[in-house]
């Protein structure tokens, strides 16, 4: 079981630990020698609940990445496919089987499907010619992964596009498995609330699913999980278009998380003797980002402005407590020292790698190529002409800069600006399409049709939202924030602020005036638990100053994604001195704006 996961009220450790023993439970189905061969999306993930020392227990000698032709050399008697429901990963297996047809040593094959077996694989896996091949198929039903003690994901990166693009609800569905799965394991949730047209649909899905037998499944008496909030994220899609300004989140801008690890030049950081050869691959380095690093826990969620006072500060502490060694001891005090010598230097080396990420991002956030898009997307976030084009874009665009930086400028002035006007919109699309080409015109359709470039309403939106929720705070400390607004540095994310109202009213009341401005239906629904809720008697900040309010746990639940920002204003608010809330968050991926929009363009034609 993983520190890093059991810090919170509803300990995330059971998803880890229950997905597994499943899963190393149907890998001990096979007798002999083993090795896995994993769909290149699943090794991540797979890599988060189960270590490689627990697949060598259970007799697993290598783990493969799924590609086409022949499997690598391995003289293992069982290849277990671990592999989600695709018509296209169907083809690479079966290029693998069919290439193991003329080896010596005779091999049994298996396949695990995950979250769920499907009949257009297994039909595709027939008209290969090698399904009489598999000694069994199975499936692992893990809809979502833990990452932290307060975070999770389905690791769904299409979600957003296939729902809202493709009318595709099928993302949709295993959310609500997710949250199925997650009311099994800590009870069922009390009060559910939720904003958006994929809102509503999950829990119509929950509805139906909670009616249908779950064999296997023993639901906890009690609830340890006291609301639930489902946000779609077409409610909110100004948060991922604006850059975020955390610690973290600016490691995800620059460099890109994928499953709690980025990989980063090693030629930055200074390579010691220890230092694992794992974690240095083809001149990357790849370093873990998750609260099981104290020092990253400590700076992940601050704005970047403060992330270099605080090292700082850190480094001062550690030196001086090294000191120590030089003065007077006696033996009792020497063995104290050693005892928290190893911590010292641990913390010591994670300190040396954070400067030099801090480094690096400072390199990009000084330079005036980033002041300058931040400035254009701030003066979008509090309305400064936001309905003219936008003299900003028009040099991106005419000095041919990244177009998922030009789209992303765009749709955040359509997002501001409650759309666009007819005259500014076809400005924009005739420039991209001549400076970037043609075959764009699919991609400026597929975010008309998701809704992110739209024509003006009459009615503006946002500047009202802005205005009645507080979104924007010029005024804000960034070093020691009062507001969450910090994230942004003027802009609190509205989905954050959603949130925070919904905690502090136990739901929706006090957001009449604005639930209907804001797109899809709104939900407040009870749900019949048979218990009373789990009230944990813990050791924490409220008992201490005497407070006998017991913590309240709220899922936040992001369906198309959520950004690093976001969760940083949702664990603020968490920490506040006189919060009684603690927010459990998942999402079916983690995003930036970068991701958000690449997702939904279209991709280069090939030439034929």
């Amino acid at each position: 079981m993983s520190n890093h996961l059991t810090g919170g009220k509803a300990n995330v450790a059971l998803l880890q630990e229950s997905i597994r023993n499943e899963l190393l439970t149907l890998v001990d189905k096979c007798d002999g020698s083993k090795v896995i061969v994993l769909d290149e999306d699943l090794n991540g993930p797979i890599g988060l609940v189960a270590k490689s020392s627990d697949l060598q227990a259970h007799g697993i000698s290598k783990a493969f990445i799924l590609r086409g032709g022949r499997l690598p050399l391995c003289d293992a008697r069982n290849v277990i496919f671990i592999t989600r429901p695709l018509l296209k990963l169907m083809d690479l297996i079966s290029e693998n089987i069919h290439g193991e047809e003329k080896s010596k040593v005779r091999k049994e094959f298996h396949i695990i499907f995950v979250p769920r077996k499907s009949l257009l694989c297994e039909k595709r896996l027939k008209n290969k010619g090698v399904f009489g091949n598999l000694n069994f198929i199975d499936e692992l039903p893990c809809d979502i992964f833990p990452f932290d003690s307060d975070l999770m994901s389905m690791e769904l990166p299409h979600a957003f596009k296939e729902f809202h693009l493709e009318n595709d609800p099928s993302t949709l569905y295993q959310a609500a498995q997710a949250i199925m799965t997650l009311q099994d394991m800590y009870g069922v949730i009390p009060r559910v609330c939720g904003k958006g047209v994929a809102a509503q649909h999950v829990w119509d899905l929950i509805c139906r699913l909670s009616l249908e037998p779950r064999p296997g499944r023993q639901t906890t008496a009690a609830p340890h999980i006291d609301q639930l909030l489902l946000l779609d994220r077409a409610v909110d899609t100004i948060s991922p278009l604006a850059t975020q300004l955390t610690y973290e989140g600016l490691i995800d801008e620059f460099f890109g998380i994928c499953n709690t690890t980025v990989h980063l030049p090693a030629h930055k950081f200074a390579q010691s003797d220890d230092e694992p050869q794992s974690d240095m691959i083809q001149n990357k380095k790849k370093v873990v980002l998750n609260s099981g690093d104290q020092m990253f826990a400590e700076i992940r969620d601050k704005n970047f402005n403060a992330v270099g006072p605080a090292l700082s500060k850190k480094a001062k502490l550690i030196s001086s407590q090294l000191d120590e060694r030089h003065g007077d001891k006696t033996i009792q005090e020497m063995k104290q020292f050693v005892a928290r010598l190893s911590h010292l230097m641990a913390t010591k080396k994670s300190l040396a790698t954070h400067t030099t990420i801090a480094e690096m991002i400072k390199e990009v956030t000084d330079s005036t190529e980033f002041l300058d898009t931040l400035r254009a997307q701030q003066e979008m976030m509090l309305c400064v002409d936001t309905d003219k084009v936008q003299p900003y874009i028009e040099d991106c665009i005419a000095h041919k800069e990244s177009l998922v930086k030009v789209l992303r400028l765009i749709c955040l002035q359509s997002a501001t600006n409650s759309g666009l006007k007819q005259k500014v919109l076809d400005y924009y699309k005739r420039e991209i399409v001549q400076a970037y080409g043609f075959h764009h015109i699919l991609t400026l359709t597929n975010l008309e049709k998701a809704g992110l470039l739209k024509l003006q309403d009459r009615h503006r939106v946002y500047p009202v939202v802005r205005k009645l929720l507080r979104l924007t705070v010029e005024d804000g400390n960034e070093v020691a924030p009062t507001d969450m607004s910090y994230v942004h540095s003027v802009y609190a994310p509205l989905s954050a602020r959603l949130a925070q109202h919904m905690a502090r009213n136990s739901g929706w009341r006090n957001l009449a005036d604005v639930l209907p401005l804001l797109p899809g239906p709104t939900l407040d629904e009870t749900q019949a638990t048979g218990a009373q809720p789990h009230r944990r008697g813990s050791i924490d900040s409220k008992q201490s100053t005497g407070s006998d309010v017991a913590t309240k746990v709220i899922l936040v639940f992001f369906l198309g994604g959520c950004t690093f920002a976001e969760i940083s204003a949702l664990r603020f608010l968490s920490h506040q001195p006189d919060s009684n809330v603690e927010f459990l968050i998942a999402t079916t991926k983690l995003i930036n704006g970068n991701t958000f929009i690449e997702s939904l363009m279209e991709p280069l034609p090939v030439p034929s």
